[in-house]
Order: C-alpha cells, then structure tokens, then sequence
C-alpha cells in the first residue's frame, strides 16, 4: 500500500520523529513506502535555450533583451523575438515598457511600441500599477495610475528625491541600489500618488535587484551571488536579513515571478529556478 501526502502536511515533520517514522523530500513519482529519507527542500534550475543580457518576468510572462538590442518574448519554452530594438525591457501590473539606448522611453500598446515623453535608461512596471524608472544621471521617476493606463504618448513623470542606478517596486515598496551600491527602501508609494515616502538605506551592497508583484526581493551582490531579502510581510515590508541563494555561478541579472527565480549568467545563459516539490511518505514499521 503507499500513500502520498502533499504540502499540507507539514505540520507531520514536527511529530513524524517521535514516532519512528521517516519523512523523505522526493520528486513527483510513485515510490514505495520503504527505504525515506528526511532533505531539505532546494532551488532546482534548468537551463533555458538562448543568451540574453536583461530579463524582467511579472504576471505571468518574460521578456528579455540580447546584446544586440533585440526584444524577446518567453512563449512555452521558446524565445519569440517582439519586433524593436531596447536595452532594458520591464512586464508587470504596469504592462510592458522599456528603453533603448538613446534612453527613450516606449511602451507596448495594442501590439506597437509607442513613444512617449521622458528619458529612461531603466524602467520597472513591477509596482501597483504604477511605473518607476531612472534616467541618465541616476535621477528616479515615477508615472502615477493615470498616466501608466493611458494611451497619450504625452506623459508627466514625477520626480523622486535621491539618485539610482537601478530601481524596482512591488506591493509594499520601491527597491533601489545607487551608484556606489548601498541598498535603499521606499514606502507607501501608491498608484495615485507613486513618490511616496523618503528612501531609507538598508543595509548590503547590491548591483542590482528586483521586487516581485507578491512582494518578494532577490539582489545581486557586487561579486555575483544571489541574495533573498527573508522577512518581508505588509506589517514588515523591508525584512530582515539578506539570504544567500544557493546557486553556484556568477550572474549578471535576475528576475522572480509566480515562485520561478530567472537568472543570468555572465556570458548571458538563462537558469529557470524553482523549488522542487515536497512529498511525505510514511513508512509501515
């Protein structure tokens, strides 16, 4: 007889021991009840076919850019290259956005690219509906609601107090590393009012990171690793500690959405990360 129980269930790691009884992390297949053994869950990562140089995922979609400019679209398992040319390509609650190198600002409407008013070097539509960005010379942006869904091309970005290089928003915040790559938190931004509050430093050295639309902080420190900011919650939006991810390799770029970690290597190779699937399985004594 062999019996699966799945991840509501967990509650049993607690007891299982007091009882004699082994409880195994296993992947999805049929196995008999005998010989379990108790492992921790991991991020398990396959590669993805292609070379790219930034990838954003959000909603249930990602896009990426290659070194040639060219825009590219996740459909299953293949790349479909989107017609246009961008170094930075952003999917989220916002819709699709980017830029290119001239730092224009374009967005994807009704299947066209269409420019609108602003210089961006960097754009992230991860926030609430809202848009945040950062041009040239690290001065961050932001469009409220109003101005995201609209179908201008004639937009007015509001101006954020600080300088970065890279920002990135979610439910409960706006994310951002500046030119010396201190790590630094903003507050109550909201689709009516995207500014918000004042930037606060938290503590790491980042290149880059990006905020997931469930709220979820993966960064890239200065030498490669992949960090996960652990704690965050509405009542505790900026966390607690960095979380080392255990990935070996040096990467460039990330992305998280809908529990999978995209990353990108140093030469441009693309990882689907996840965590693999708890069974527990119980052994007759």
């Amino acid at each position: 007889m062999k019996l699966y129980v799945s991840l509501v269930c967990l509650l049993f790691m607690v007891v299982a021991p007091a009882f004699g009884i082994d409880i195994g992390f296993m992947y999805p297949e049929e196995t008999p009840l005998e010989n379990l053994v108790l492992k921790d869950a991991e991020l398990g990562c396959t590669p993805v076919p292609g070379l790219l140089k930034q990838i954003d995922a959000g909603v249930g979609q990602v896009y990426g850019v290659n070194e040639f400019d060219d825009i590219y679209q996740l459909i299953g398992s293949s790349w479909v290259q989107v017609p246009g040319k961008l170094i930075h390509v952003t999917v989220g609650p916002s819709r699709v956005w980017g830029a290119n190198r001239e730092n224009d600002v374009y967005k994807l409407q009704d299947g066209n690219w269409i420019k609108v008013a602003g210089s961006l070097k960097q754009v992230d539509a991860g926030g609430p509906s809202f848009l945040v960005g950062v041009n040239q010379y690290d001065n961050i942006y932001c469009l409220n609601l109003d101005a995201t869904f609209s179908k201008s091309s004639e937009l007015h970005f509001n101006q954020l107090g600080g300088s970065l290089k890279y920002c990135s928003c979610g439910p409960y915040s706006c994310w951002g590393v500046n030119n010396i790559n201190d790590v630094y938190h903003r507050l109550n931004g909201i689709p009516e009012n995207c500014k918000g509050g004042e930037w606060t430093k938290v503590d790491g050295k980042m290149v880059m990171l990006e905020v997931s639309t469930d709220g979820a902080v993966y960064a890239i420190n200065t030498v490669g690793q992949i960090y996960k900011r652990v704690g965050i919650q509405l009542s505790n939006p900026i966390g607690t500690v960095w979380d080392l991810v255990n990935i070996s390799g040096t990467f460039t770029h990330l992305s998280y959405d809908n529990g999978i970690l995209w990353v990108l290597d140093q030469p441009g190779n693309v990882l689907k990360c996840e965590d693999q699937i708890y069974f527990y399985q119980f052994t007759k004594s």
